[in-house]
């Protein structure tokens, strides 16, 4: 899949002259347009083993269905980061492009795969709003088997997460040097705070397909169109074991809130599910349908 990487701070415009950004697709973009809709799927953060075999499971049956898989790794490995040989395990299984999030350089082997293998880690991203210097980048372009421009953009939130740079004006910064033709834009916005989630999706409304939230790892029943075309669901959940606290072993997680002593989190292993989110954009890059995904694994409790 060929593409292109930008980093943040390629490109950069004025972050503040937001009044030059339309807020309709049409006015914004005057590329070529196809006359095909784009089915994208959505995976949310795969929590270690038990979520890339949930993934294995599912996932080669979805793929004829849709155009686009793009599913947050950022817990693949044992449940905090991922490593480039998890990455190439999960574009063999259909995914085309990874988000992640706070938990990204938990892998140092990660940075490596970054320097080592420049073109497939060119679909790893890490958020954007990320300060500079740090491998990889935030925005990826790409296209369909059918020929179709898209881009995927990686943000992360600040509310209850680290002092970053502002995930509101990076977007800004970023969409302004998207070709005319990618139509079909994708944001990951991993945050922690549904208020800020909500105002990204809002912020954004019109000049992307989709916001989806994730990071929480539990699936938000507000899935909708905005009125401008973007659709928006505050957390699409979490791929893995939902016989746990947010992925791990419940005697690992309760000492922490009852004595405050700090020890070692495993995934949990029953109950299994690949939860997520399915859009439909049309030939402008409206989204037309968004639907939850949650698909139980059979046998897994």
């Amino acid at each position: 899949m060929a593409g292109n990487q930008y980093d943040c701070n390629r490109n950069a415009r004025n972050p503040h002259d937001i009044r030059r950004m339309s807020s309709d697709f049409r006015a914004r973009r005057s590329g070529v347009r196809y006359n095909q809709r784009l089915r994208v799927l959505f995976i949310g953060d795969i929590f270690g083993s038990p979520g890339r075999e949930t993934v294995r499971r599912h996932l080669p049956a979805l793929l004829p269905r849709y155009d686009l898989v793009i599913a947050n790794g950022e817990n693949a490995a044992g449940g905090f980061g991922l490593t480039g040989e998890l990455a190439e395990e999960l574009f063999e299984l259909g995914v085309g492009v990874i988000t992640t999030g706070n938990h990204v350089w938990d892998r140092k082997e990660l940075a490596a795969y970054y320097r080592d293998l420049p073109e497939p880690a060119a679909r790893v991203l890490r958020p954007a709003n990320f300060p500079p210097g740090l491998p990889g980048a935030g925005l990826y372009q790409g296209r369909t088997r059918t020929g179709e421009a898209y881009a995927v953009l990686n943000l992360q939130g600040r509310v209850f997460l680290p002092a970053i740079d502002c995930p509101f004006r990076k977007a800004d910064e970023l969409l302004q040097t998207l070709p005319g033709e990618c139509h079909t834009v994708v944001v990951d916005f991993h945050a922690e705070a549904t208020s800020e989630k909500q105002a990204m999706g809002w912020y954004l409304d019109g000049r992307v397909s989709g916001v989806l939230g994730t990071h929480t790892h539990v699936p938000t029943a507000d899935e909708r169109i905005l009125p401008k075309g973007t659709a928006f669901q505050t957390d699409v959940g979490m791929s893995g074991p939902y016989a746990g606290i947010i992925g791990c072993r419940p005697e690992d997680v309760l000492p922490r809130f009852l004595t405050a002593r700090v020890g070692r989190l495993n995934p949990a292993r029953d109950d299994l599910r690949l939860c997520g989110a399915e859009l439909e954009t049309d030939a402008n890059g409206r989204a037309t349908a968004i639907r939850r995904i949650e698909l139980k694994h059979p046998g897994s409790g």
